[in-house]
């Protein structure tokens, strides 16, 4: 029976390792979880002798960083592995460059570090998690690897955005400031080209037609007129102007019986623009 041994109290680096494991090698997706003392082994044997074992974050082994003070840990060493049998995958670098980051208590210099919003990470969930569950390392395994599936998607997808951007992005100037907009599927573009600051964003839905405008959420931004102007020239679509009167939408999974608008995502920057 395969098995993955991490040490006891598994931190981020060695939930990682596992997740990395069990869901990139092929044959131990199915492999069951052991927890040995920080630097141990199972049976107190050579970490690297038994093929059915893997020891990850402890004992000393090739998946272990902890006789060396490179800049690597765990899970880097893990993906390494990933990385020569499958290629690069840019996610999945980017994902165990932060795991290294922690790992090396790097997190202490991230912008504004003492801030709440930091608690809602992983980080600060899985040391909630060994406070709740210190007794049932598996439980935590298994949170942090679900946290982790997701997380994992949502860098894929913020990959994605950020090549949308760059290639299919039209730039725009308003009164407010510049604008960006983009034709995709990818709702990821609307959030990730506000954090890149641009001032408003706009997303054409290719596929069902749908429209999203949404500016920063400054107190002299107001798409009141942008909507009027859109509801009045096409009154057959659905537009709906947020109480915020930071968005306007045309379409939403929310509401499937919204109408979508004819305009292109051309023709709806030219109205913003003239604004």
């Amino acid at each position: 029976m395969k098995t993955v041994v991490a040490h006891i109290g598994p931190d981020l680096d060695a939930i990682t390792s596992i997740w990395l494991v069990k869901t990139f090698f092929s044959g131990w997706e199915e492999a069951s979880l052991a927890f040995v003392p920080a630097g141990k082994t199972v049976g107190g044997k050579p970490p690297d002798d038994d093929p059915e074992l893997l020891h990850v974050d402890t004992g000393f082994g090739k998946f272990d960083h902890h006789q060396t003070d490179a800049d690597i840990c765990a899970a880097t060493l893990v993906y390494e592995a990933i990385r020569k049998d499958h290629g690069s995958d840019p996610a999945l670098e980017r994902l165990v460059a932060v795991v290294n980051d922690v790992d090396h208590f790097r997190e202490v210099f991230y912008p504004n570090p003492t801030a709440d919003f930091w608690e809602f990470g992983l980080v600060a969930q899985i040391d909630g998690w060994r406070l709740l569950y210190g007794d049932n390392p598996i439980k935590i395994v298994e949170l942090g690897m679900s946290a982790l599936d997701g997380i994992y998607k949502v860098l894929q997808n913020k990959i994605w955005a950020e090549k949308e951007i760059k290639e299919n992005g039209i730039t725009f100037d308003t009164k407010w400031g510049k604008g960006i907009g983009v034709t995709t599927v990818n709702d990821e573009v609307v959030h990730l080209a506000q954090k890149m600051g641009y001032v408003i964003a706009v997303r054409k839905d290719p596929k069902k037609g749908y429209i999203r405008i949404k500016t920063l959420p400054k107190p002299d931004i107001d798409l009141t007129s942008v909507y009027e102007k859109l509801k009045a020239a096409e009154q057959e679509a659905t537009w709906f102007l947020h109480a915020s009167r930071h968005m306007v939408l045309n379409g939403s999974s929310k509401n499937p019986d919204m109408k979508p608008t004819k305009r292109n995502l051309e023709e709806i920057i030219e109205v913003i623009k003239g604004i």
